[in-house]
């Protein structure tokens, strides 16, 4: 049986975070790791932002692959797979931070923090520039290591993804940040407990809210209703496990939270249009790059 695997930094076991981890490095400092081809993978407990300031290549995230030329910058929330195919000389800045910290930059940034973000560059814009150079101070500050220092890496990721929500067009969306705290929530909650089968009253009672309450945050937030949400998760991971792993349909049906393997298989097809097998050989007949 194979599962996607889940890291603590590229290459090595997962361990407990500290509320307040933040982690800074050069892609090529692992060069030695991957050799520039990281396989599809995941980190529970932890955000990144990887800015490349050289080279390119490829870039996975869940199910897409994204070819790409530096400058370009991603922001990957914890739990979503990804990984990259580069070429020798490429080379970025990762800023590794725990969940724990994301409350604090969400209040400084307009970028929504709950999905993956990937930016391809048009160098006509100073914005691309600018987030190079804060990466690149904040690398700097983190290898100096002094007091303080989370105090300054803070503001400069969160101006980096300002600039990101800029460019995506993201800055646009006025939100409330009440109905977007419980979106949030809510999401962190279908992650954890999915598998499990719980129906949206279990997840109001959880957050100790009512239907209306989280259905209009859910919308808000996420442009869904609850409902859907936990479905589109289910085939997220779904998706995930019958693309990257070899387990059987029945084995991803009990995964996923199905007690009836043909119900999963009518569930999967009514929203892809091919059953789970037929998809799966589908991904096969496409030769699809690694990714980070």
């Amino acid at each position: 049986m194979s599962d996607i695997p889940n890291y603590f930094i590229y290459g090595e076991t997962p361990r407990p975070l500290d509320i307040g981890f933040l982690h800074v490095e050069l892609i090529s400092q692992r060069q030695h790791i991957h050799h520039g081809r990281a396989e599809a993978h995941k980190h529970e407990q932890m955000a990144q932002v990887t800015f490349w300031t050289k080279g390119g290549g490829t870039y996975l995230i869940e199910d897409k692959s994204l070819d790409f030329s530096a400058p370009a910058v991603s922001f990957v929330p914890s739990n979503v797979v990804h990984g990259f195919d580069v070429g020798e000389q490429s080379d970025a800045v990762v800023v590794s931070i725990a969940d724990g910290v994301l409350p604090l930059i969400a209040a400084s940034t307009i970028l929504s923090l709950d999905q993956p973000v990937m930016l391809r560059s048009d160098v006509r814009n100073p914005a691309w520039e600018k987030m190079r150079e804060l990466l690149l101070l904040t690398h700097d500050e983190y290898l100096l290591g002094q007091p303080g220092m989370e105090k300054i890496i803070l503001p400069l990721v969160s101006a980096v993804l300002i600039y990101m929500a800029r460019l995506s067009s993201q800055a646009a969306i006025m939100r409330s940040a009440a109905p977007m705290a419980l979106a949030s929530e809510l999401k962190r909650l279908i992650d954890l407990h999915f598998r499990e089968d719980r129906s949206v009253g279990d997840y109001t009672a959880m957050l100790g809210t009512t239907p209306h309450l989280l259905a209009k945050a859910a919308l808000a937030g996420h442009g869904k209703g609850v409902k859907e949400l936990i479905s589109d998760r289910r085939l997220l991971e779904a998706k995930r496990l019958l693309r990257f792993t070899v387990r059987t349909v029945e084995d991803i049906a009990y995964e996923t939270g199905f007690r009836d393997p043909a119900y999963f298989s009518r569930f999967f097809k009514q929203r892809t249009g091919e059953p789970p097998g037929a998809w799966r050989d589908g991904q096969y007949e496409t030769v699809a790059p690694a990714g980070l």
